[in-house]
């Protein structure tokens, strides 16, 4: 069996076919002691495809939920030495990377993958993904700071953040969200709220695209069935159509 030699490249779990697509084009891909540049290059299981001068190999796809607790950080490394989610996490699993970041003080759902064309269908900027979260924040928000909040506000320069806000419960201390983002801006909620006024009390995302966090306990990570990644592909092709 061939495969085009991005495809390849991309189940080997180090990037997406797009950006595998680049390496090919840059000079960084040898096939057979060859290097390629051609995009339609065609690879079989006998070949030997160097990227960068390492030897990769076409990797059986996995997908997992993670619910990420408050105080550790999505990455594999930190240079302040930090608790990581890699922390939690079976060390089986360290190849599998996330899709997208929660901060430090955040909690809640992340897919952990090691395909790279899911990771950049479920982030890329030009496909609106929606992730679902639940805030809570010091104080009472009004329909006002919820009317700002969809319309957009500058939380950097050149950066207009903008929120689906739906109020929950609310008191005259408190209130309590569901906020949907179409967008992956750093902070983004924090910042927004810190514009408006509010201190952040807990933030928690419960779904991303059509992945729910269900029944996951803090730092628990359990296999996405088949059928529901079916769904979730056919759910970014048509966004991505309408996009």
């Amino acid at each position: 069996m061939q495969y085009r030699l991005n495809k390849y490249i991309a189940q080997s779990g180090i990037c997406s076919r797009r950006d595998a697509d680049e390496l090919i084009m840059s000079g960084q891909v040898q096939v057979n002691g060859k290097t390629i540049t051609e995009l339609g290059f065609k690879v079989g299981s006998k070949d030997k495809v160097f990227v960068n001068k390492q030897l990769i190999y076409p990797k059986k796809h996995e997908y997992y939920r993670f619910y990420k607790p408050t105080g550790y950080i999505t990455t594999s490394d930190d240079e302040k030495g930090r608790k990581t989610i890699y922390d939690i996490i079976p060390k089986e699993l360290h190849e599998l990377k996330p899709v997208g970041r929660l901060d430090k003080n955040s909690s809640g759902l992340i897919i952990m993958t090691n395909d790279g064309d899911l990771i950049n269908a479920l982030t890329h900027p030009s496909v609106k993904v929606p992730k679902i979260y639940i805030v809570s924040v010091d104080g009472k928000i009004n329909q006002e700071h919820i009317r700002k909040m969809a319309s957009g506000i500058e939380i950097e320069p050149k950066k207009t953040a903008c929120a689906e806000v739906t109020v929950l419960e609310s008191t005259s201390t408190s209130t309590m969200m569901q906020i949907t983002l179409y967008q992956g801006l750093n902070r983004q909620i924090r910042k927004m709220f810190e514009y408006l006024g509010f201190k952040v009390k807990s933030l928690k995302r419960v779904q991303h695209a059509t992945i729910t966090i269900g029944d996951l306990k803090r730092g628990e990570i359990k296999p996405i069935k088949p059928l529901q990644i079916r769904e979730l592909k056919k759910y970014l092709e048509k966004l991505a159509q309408n996009g």
